[in-house]
């Protein structure tokens, strides 16, 4: 099965650890476009929020992303949870492969990664609120997006994989 995926969601929705298991399975490549950036940043992303601004670390994200697109063969890639902001970020998504909306509710998220620091948008006064606010301005971003929007609320990692597995087979 030729498979190009790339999954989209809210911080903390499990991209980057759906996808690994969603390569694995489909043994294909996986790429994480946030480390891919930290590398190309040559610094963590919020350390480069912090230094020059969401526009610009928005603007590199972008580059990043039309670059990855524009690579053949197939792949597995994990987004980070504000790529759907630009709407030419949504259009190189779409045409890249099949899109996977990892939905999951700003309580189930704030759950998983209450105690992550590394997550430059959540370090407010008061994360929950800003996630239920991300989650209303982005939620309907990422519909537009997605071919597939997948619930993760309960199942586990593998049932995930599992589920998407077999809409990408139905889909093909």
């Amino acid at each position: 099965m030729h498979t190009r995926c790339a999954l989209v969601g809210m911080p903390g929705s499990g991209k980057s650890t759906v996808g690994r298991q969603l390569a694995r399975r489909l043994e294909v490549p996986f790429l994480d476009l946030d480390h891919r950036l930290e590398q190309v940043l040559g610094t963590s992303i919020r350390a480069y929020f912090e230094q020059h601004g969401e526009d610009s670390f928005r603007e590199r994200e972008s580059a990043l992303l039309a670059e990855v697109a524009a690579q053949p063969g197939d792949m597995v890639l994990s987004t980070g949870g504000g790529v759907v902001l630009r709407p030419a970020n949504r259009a190189a998504l779409r045409d890249f492969g099949h899109v996977l909306y990892l939905r999951a509710t700003p309580d189930e998220i704030f759950k998983r990664v209450r105690h992550d620091k590394a997550r430059p948008l959540l370090q407010v006064a008061n994360p929950l609120e800003r996630l239920r606010e991300l989650h209303a301005q982005r939620d309907p971003l990422y519909r537009e997006a997605a071919h597939f929007t997948i619930e993760t609320g309960r199942p586990t990692v593998s049932t995930l994989v599992s589920m998407i597995v077999m809409q990408l087979e139905m889909a093909a």
